[in-house]
């Protein structure tokens, strides 16, 4: 109920017979302490289990074998990836582990009670996706500590996009990084 003195649209903030100011330049709002990525990633390894190169190639022998979830950008999949793994980039993770997307992936949402490994190239990216998917109710999601770069040294088998085996060495400049030297901390 409005009180007797106030008329029913005014706030009870602004005093009466004085019209509302403007704001003249941006309102200024306090910012959180902004995050880092090492932050972000430092999050995400106290909650997701890691497996090592070798740990999912014993995982892949079981019965039945974890899905393999491949988040890296569609290029660099095509070069080299696990047989057999499922590609969803990282940028379309959320709509393609739920239905009635256009990024819905069936075989993904159905996995929400299966043993899930998601890979990258070096373990970054698919930690943080592996948090993301954690918090989507995937039961037991976990990243390849080393990602596919650490798989390839391990000597583990990689295919291209046709289904050709993609030798080691071959692999080896394909997965490496590539940080330019404008891409570098000018604090170094």
């Amino acid at each position: 109920m409005t009180p007797p003195n106030r008329p029913p649209n005014r706030p009870p903030n602004r005093p009466p017979n004085r019209p509302p100011q403007p704001v003249s330049g941006p309102v200024e709002h306090p910012l959180p302490t902004a995050l880092r990525s090492a932050d972000l990633l430092a999050e995400a390894a106290a909650q997701v289990p890691e497996v090592m190169p070798w740990d999912l190639q014993a995982l892949l022998q079981q019965a039945p074998p974890p899905l393999v979830l491949d988040v890296r950008e569609p290029a660099e999949y095509t070069l080299a990836h696990i047989e057999g793994s499922v590609h969803v980039p990282r940028g379309l993770l959320e709509a393609a582990c739920e239905w009635d997307y256009d990024d819905t992936v069936p075989t993904l949402v159905l996995a929400r009670q299966r043993t899930v490994v998601v890979v990258c190239r070096s373990g970054n990216r698919s930690l943080l996706a592996a948090l993301q998917m954690q918090r989507l109710g995937y039961r037991d999601v976990r990243s390849l500590r080393t990602g596919i770069r650490g798989w390839n040294d391990a000597e583990q088998a990689l295919v291209n996009d046709t289904g050709q085996p993609v030798h080691a060495d071959v692999a080896e400049p394909l997965l490496a990084a590539r940080v330019r030297p404008d891409q570098r901390s000018p604090a170094r």
